[in-house]
Order: structure tokens, then C-alpha cells, then sequence
């Protein structure tokens, strides 16, 4: 895990200071050569009901805000935990390499996979470096030449989804930002090998699903996945940013939500307390779940898996135009 940034989120105050008080303990014990077993054991008693209880009853905007938590693992966390002999692919072959989405091709559990998703980074340089996972044209065309390359030898696709959307700048609109995801999500759509997609933090808008349309789409408990991010469809709906958790309500962008509605295939347990505090445990239960549904893409061919992620989609459209 990269250096972590404190973030207090306000619903969990009463748990931060049991954790604050836990941690003082610690350190007497280690610089005073105290004895505090016995207390310490009690708090992570506490801690651990206090943990059960908040997290079991999360509002749509409490989700939101653990989505989109600075110290959750992102996509090179799990390329770290589930991928060896990676190789990271730079460039789109046409303009230039856009580190908001990264790739590269590499083992995962002893079968070669091509991976890709958005990074969005950990502190302030890392983020300013991969634009805070917000991609470009470059990064969609880099997504479509990796997927070319997947389905030129046979390699199954693994992707990451971590972005509240694809970058709006007047740059990236000058150089055919609509196009590429439109592009990114018709080569998906095209492809004759397995691709599953899981959403790990926030999924947001075009700039998603244009890795996620994939024969299979999973999703972290506490992540989210929408349209269009809550504040935006606050400014557009309500015209005030004051609204944003009625926005939040309104888009049904948690994964029970999804889950329901059938727009993602499998819900990903975190640990308590959310992913942010146990990064192992979330990566591998993450890798165990694809490497599940990786097992049972493989017993279909390239035309079967090509069909049934077209009628997946199109079932959703007929599915969503009949409610209306």
C-alpha cells in the first residue's frame, strides 16, 4: 500500500476515536514498556461492534464517500496482489500515453491475462500524475489497443474500474473524447475472448463502461456505479449542490441496487469496516471471485462469448425501455 492520507469520514467519528484510543496504547506499550492487553483487547471488542453496526446500515451517500475514500486499494494495488510478470504497455500508437488508464499483459494465478484499469493514486503526486484517474482519448485508444491485442492471442481481458469519469477538459474534447469511449465500448462489445470487469471503487459515467462492458461485471460492496456522478446530477436536476444526497438516492448507484436491477453479475464482500482497512483481504477475495467466473467463461467459445455479452446489453436496454 502506498502512503496513506487521513480522511475522516462523519459517520465515523465515535469509530476513529476508538481507533485513535487503541493506537495510544500501542505506542505507550512499545515506549514505556507498559502492559495495556487488556484494555487494548476491550476497544477491539468496541471497535469491532462499532464497525458491524455502521457499516450495516449505509446510506446511498455514506457508500459514495467510502467509494471514493483515498486509502481504498486501487487498480496497481491489485495488479501488485493478483498479477505476476506484469508487463505495463504504454501509448495509444497515435498521440501519446495517458497514465490515467494503465495496462499491460501478465499471470494471473498461472493463466496470461490482459489487464487494464484506471489508477487514480494515493497522495497528491501520484494523483496529479495519473490525473486522478480521469482518461483522455489516449486512454481509451490505449484500452482498444490492448483489447486488440487480447483478441489477436487468445488472452482473456481483466479490468479495473476506478473513475468518477472520463476527463472534460477542452483538450480531451478536441482530440474526440465521445468517440473514443463510444469506440472503446464497440470493441468490447466485439471481442471473442472472456472479459470481466469489476468495479472497485466508483464507476462513473461513459468513462466506465468503457472497460465494463464485459461478459461478466462485478462489484465491490461499498462501490458505486451510475451515470452520472451525485453532484452533477445535483447541478443538472436540482441546479444546487446542496442536493447531492438526494441525488445519490435517486440514481441507485450502490451495488445492492445494481445487483437488483441486473446490471451487475456479483457483489464483492469487503471486510468490515470497508476495503480501505484491510487491502489483502479485499484483493483476494477479489481475485478469487474472477478467477471463479474466469473459470466458467472458459468453457465457451469466441462466438458465444461475443453473443451473450451483445445480449447482455441489450437485454438492460429492452429491460430499462419497457419502464419507462
Amino acid at each position: 500500500m502506498s502512503d496513506s492520507v487521513t480522511v475522516n469520514l462523519d459517520f465515523e467519528k465515535n469509530i476513529n476515536e476508538v481507533e485513535d484510543r487503541i493506537k495510544h496504547l500501542q505506542q505507550l506499550e512499545n515506549s514505556d514498556n507498559l502492559n495495556f492487553d487488556t484494555e487494548i483487547a476491550r476497544l477491539q471488542t468496541k471497535l469491532e461492534r462499532l464497525l458491524k453496526n455502521t457499516y450495516s446500515k449505509l446510506t446511498p451517500w455514506q457508500k459514495t464517500q467510502i467509494a471514493r475514500h483515498a486509502n481504498r486499494p486501487h487498480t496497481m494495488d491489485y495488479l501488485q496482489g493478483l498479477i505476476t510478470d506484469f508487463t505495463m504497455l504504454s501509448g495509444d500508437r497515435a498521440f501519446a500515453d495517458d497514465n490515467a488508464l494503465i495496462g499491460g499483459i501478465g499471470r494471473f494465478r498461472g493463466q496470461t491475462v490482459v489487464v487494464m484499469g484506471q489508477e487514480k493514486g494515493h497522495d497528491l503526486d501520484t494523483r496529479m500524475k495519473h490525473n486522478f484517474g480521469m482518461a483522455k482519448p489516449e486512454g481509451y485508444r490505449k484500452a482498444q489497443r490492448l483489447m486488440d491485442l487480447a483478441d489477436h492471442f487468445n488472452v482473456p481481458i481483466i479490468s479495473f474500474v476506478d473513475t468518477s469519469g472520463a476527463f472534460p477538459g477542452v483538450d480531451a474534447e478536441e482530440r474526440g473524447q465521445a468517440q473514443a469511449i463510444a469506440s472503446s465500448i464497440e470493441r468490447c462489445l466485439n471481442l471473442k475472448v472472456p472479459m470481466i470487469s469489476t468495479i472497485i471503487g466508483e464507476g462513473g459515467s461513459g468513462g466506465a463502461i468503457a472497460i465494463a462492458t464485459a461478459n461478466r461485471i462485478l462489484m465491490l460492496e461499498h462501490a458505486i456505479y451510475s451515470v452520472i456522478s451525485p453532484e452533477g446530477c445535483a447541478s443538472i436536476l436540482w441546479r444546487s449542490p446542496d442536493k447531492v444526497k438526494e441525488a445519490t438516492e435517486a440514481l441507485h448507484l450502490t451495488a445492492q441496487d445494481l445487483r437488483k436491477f441486473g446490471i451487475i453479475d456479483e457483489i464483492i464482500a469487503e471486510p468490515v469496516g470497508g476495503a480501505h482497512r484491510n487491502h489483502t483481504e479485499t484483493i483476494n477475495r477479489t481475485g478469487d471471485v474472477i478467477f471463479r467466473h474466469l473459470q466458467e467463461l472458459s468453457s465457451f467459445n469466441g462466438n458465444e462469448l461475443k453473443r451473450k455479452r451483445t445480449d447482455k446489453f441489450m437485454k438492460m436496454g429492452r429491460k430499462f425501455a419497457k419502464s419507462e
